[in-house]
């Protein structure tokens, strides 16, 4: 079964000079599973504790019905990192990372929250910066969103100053935010606008068409 057959109204692969970001789809399950399996611990500082299931083929595969049904129904926005020349179809892949757009919000809000996540073994290579430029430029144009708002735990360091060379701007503190290694986790509060639009524009009255951007 090919990708169009089973999820018919996903978006088109983004892609940047090092990255190919594939829309969220049961065909990426194997490669989803061992990317949070081999991760648990790295990951488990930043991110609440997620079920057993969240490891498994299984599991993933639900999780990523669900989101491809949320794609096509445009309330989210999963994107998987892969290599540019990974050979998707053949499913001889390795996941590198996670991008996801969630709570997209239209009408006064027109906003949604990000969050990421990246292979530990690829870590400070560039490639999370290389993948939220092309996800913001998607949610920005594609979508038609206003605004982006990344939550960040204080500790993550690489993270905020990240979010800070792609224009994010740190609007408060959220105390004891989530529960996450063991404790309640505050979190800096930050967003990014989009650069085009005036602060009188209106919010579209529905979601913005594939490829149109706000007037």
């Amino acid at each position: 079964m090919t990708r169009a057959d089973a999820h018919c109204g996903l978006p088109s692969d983004l892609l940047t000079p090092r990255l190919r970001l594939r829309a969220a789809g049961t065909d990426l399950a194997p490669a989803a599973a061992a990317f949070f399996e081999r991760n648990r611990a790295p990951h488990a500082r930043w991110n609440p504790p997620p079920d057993e299931s969240h490891f498994t083929v299984a599991g993933q595969r639900a999780l990523l019905d669900t989101a491809a049904q949320g794609m096509t129904g445009g309330s989210l926005a999963s994107w998987w990192l892969l290599d540019r020349d990974a050979q998707v179809q053949a499913g001889e892949c390795d996941v590198l990372g996670r991008v996801q757009l969630t709570q997209i919000a239209r009408g006064p809000f027109c906003s949604a929250m990000l969050g990421y996540a990246i292979d530990a073994a690829h870590e400070g290579r560039g490639l999370m910066r290389e993948a939220l430029q092309a996800v913001l430029a998607d949610a920005f144009g594609r979508l038609g969103l206003h605004r982006v708002q990344a939550n960040v735990r204080p500790e993550n360091e690489r993270s905020l100053a990240l979010l800070a060379r792609l224009g994010f701007e740190r609007e408060g503190l959220a105390r004891e935010c989530l529960f996450i290694d063991g404790a309640w986790r505050d979190h800096v509060m930050t967003a990014l606008r989009h650069p085009g639009w005036r602060t009188d524009q209106p919010p579209p009255l529905a979601p913005a068409p594939r490829g149109d951007q706000p007037a």
